[in-house]
């Protein structure tokens, strides 16, 4: 599975568009996290226990959009995405999309 931030593949050609798909998690930080965090924080830079709960979530968001591709039959996905937001204090959504496509090349 090829995934691109750019609508289109260089030495690829697209010969079908699937459409939208997207890959979603929900994570909540932990009290060791926020413990460690803040303690992190105090000192300035990098926050490390929150970065590693950021990495995580993102993984998690584009094997989900990986296999959701996979499944509606796609070999790549174009404009490829990450978003994130808020759900409640403490609990965020990532969210990864683009556009399932079948590519072959030029």
């Amino acid at each position: 599975m090829l995934i691109v931030t750019t609508n289109d593949v260089p030495g690829y050609r697209i010969v079908k568009t699937i459409g939208v798909v997207r890959g979603i998690t929900v994570r909540s930080r932990n009290a060791i996290s926020d413990m460690v965090g803040g303690v992190q924080s105090i000192f300035g830079g990098r926050v490390g226990a929150y970065v590693k709960l950021a990495e995580m979530a993102r993984a998690e968001a584009y094997k989900e959009l990986v296999d959701h591709a996979q499944a509606a039959g796609a070999n790549a996905v174009t404009a490829m995405r990450y978003d994130a937001n808020e759900i409640m204090p403490g609990i965020t959504e990532v969210l990864a999309y683009g556009t399932a496509v079948v590519i072959e090349p030029v």
